[in-house]
């Protein structure tokens, strides 16, 4: 696809205003009447057209700075990956800029064109999913641009990550192993979220090929806070039989859900075994210690930084990058109650 050459007048043109006018809807959308700025925006989506000359000047030389377009900041993994990808862009003399989009797809458009508005070079983008516009967006400009935290298996986008699938299901089959089959699951939000839909699979899949069932009362989604954990887990202690493994999309959540327990004096592993996703700093010193899913986070901001500068200077490396990941087995788990292992 070729890239834009839309100008300013095009967008008047199209729009039916004057050119005055676009460049207020779109550096100051709130001078304009609602329906005068729906018209230019539609009409510069429609032109793909970028704001202040950018597209020139992305054509004509490099700015060495990364934009990297998070979920959130409200999440420490990815602060530590983000700020191992900064340490290793800067040790390049490239700069990163950053923007969030809060799980929102289309806000993820929104602030993704705004990094190349200001002229990145290149783009770091956080897991598989994301609407067709936004790829259509990166072509239309010529930004290289990888994708984290997930793999794309398609061989369509450039990708550094890891299986959460697959590291789901290690959790789930090591319960299965040590006798669980009353299982359990609080997972994240999946709604605009891959990675959490992706271990939902993995703990479905590994309890189908054992014929444990996962009905829908034993899947919880919540928020990524211990206060929505506690929440989750107040429920899943109410249930009849009551699960006797709880496998959490997340440490935080598996954070709440042991704090749960705790509150309801109910023992951690003996009544209920709790399992996490990241291995945060805390899940160590939780007492007891979290059972979890050890994330490689410097390791994938410093894959994802050599990726987007072999791009940017033309050298040729894998499409993929998959990087290993450990289970790191703590005292949250143990045998269910009566059970005997052999």
């Amino acid at each position: 696809m070729t890239k834009s050459t839309a100008k300013l007048a095009d967008v008047a043109r199209l729009a039916q205003v004057s050119s005055a006018t676009v460049s207020r809807a779109l550096s100051q959308p709130r001078m304009v009447s609602v329906a005068t700025l729906k018209r230019v925006e539609d009409a510069a989506q429609s032109l793909r057209y970028v704001p202040h000359g950018a597209a020139s000047a992305l054509r004509s030389r490099r700015t060495h700075t990364i934009g990297a377009v998070i979920p959130t900041l409200d999440n420490a993994l990815f602060a530590h990956a983000t700020q191992a990808l900064q340490k290793a862009l800067q040790e390049r003399d490239y700069t990163l800029l950053l923007a969030c989009h809060e799980f929102d797809l289309n806000a993820e458009i929104k602030v993704t064109r705004s990094l190349i508005e200001r002229g990145v070079d290149a783009l770091v983008l956080v897991g598989a999913e994301h609407d067709a516009a936004l790829f259509t967006l990166l072509a239309d400009f010529g930004i290289p641009y990888v994708l984290t935290w997930a793999l794309d298996r398609s061989g369509c986008h450039p990708c550094v990550g890891f299986d959460n699938r697959v590291a789901a299901m290690r959790v789930a089959n090591y319960l299965i192993d040590i006798g669980h089959r009353e299982i359990a699951m609080i997972t994240g939000i999946t709604a605009g979220n891959d990675r959490s839909r992706a271990r939902l699979a993995g703990v479905r899949d590994a309890l189908e090929a054992h014929d444990i069932e996962l009905p829908p009362q034993r899947v919880i989604e919540a928020p990524y806070s211990i206060a929505a954990g506690r929440e989750a887990m107040r429920h899943m202690l109410a249930l009849a039989p009551r699960p006797t493994a709880v496998i959490c999309g997340n440490d935080v959540l598996a954070m709440g859900a042991v704090l749960e327990c705790h509150a309801r004096g109910v023992a951690v592993p003996a009544a209920v075994s709790i399992t996490g996703f990241d291995d945060m700093e805390a899940a160590s010193i939780l007492v007891p210690a979290l059972t979890t899913v050890r994330i490689p986070m410097r390791e994938l901001g410093e894959a994802a930084a050599r990726q987007i500068l072999a791009q940017l200077n033309g050298a040729a490396g894998a499409l993929m990058t998959e990087l290993a990941v450990d289970f790191i087995v703590r005292g949250t788990t143990a045998p269910p109650a009566g059970h005997e292992n052999t």
